[in-house]
């Protein structure tokens, strides 16, 4: 089975417009106050350069499939809310605690 990180990245590829909703997040959370605002700007270069490059493109996709524990800690701060459907999130792995 895929984690929801995987299954974002596949989402991704096929319609890369998709993008505007974490920066969407991005923006709204850090308006509220979030707590971790350095990490979110961190996906924000992330997220643009993907949208300005098939190299950034290709990197945040192997991002969000990188296992590694320092993908992982930047993972918990994903902010890929509301890009899967409800659906979409019933097929991940049952063991990820991701919040999506």
């Amino acid at each position: 089975m895929k984690t929801l990180h995987d299954l974002v990245a596949d989402k991704l590829e096929r319609d890369p417009a998709l993008l505007r909703i974490p920066l969407e997040n991005i923006d709204r959370w850090i308006a509220n106050g979030h707590t971790a605002s350095q990490r979110l700007e961190q996906w924000r270069q992330i997220i643009l350069r993907a949208q300005q490059s098939p190299e950034g493109f290709q990197e945040l996709l192997a991002l969000l499939r990188d296992p590694s524990e320092a993908a992982e800690r930047l993972k918990d701060f994903a902010p890929f809310a509301g890009t899967l459907t409800r659906e979409e999130r019933r097929l991940a792995e049952p063991s990820c605690a991701c919040h999506f």
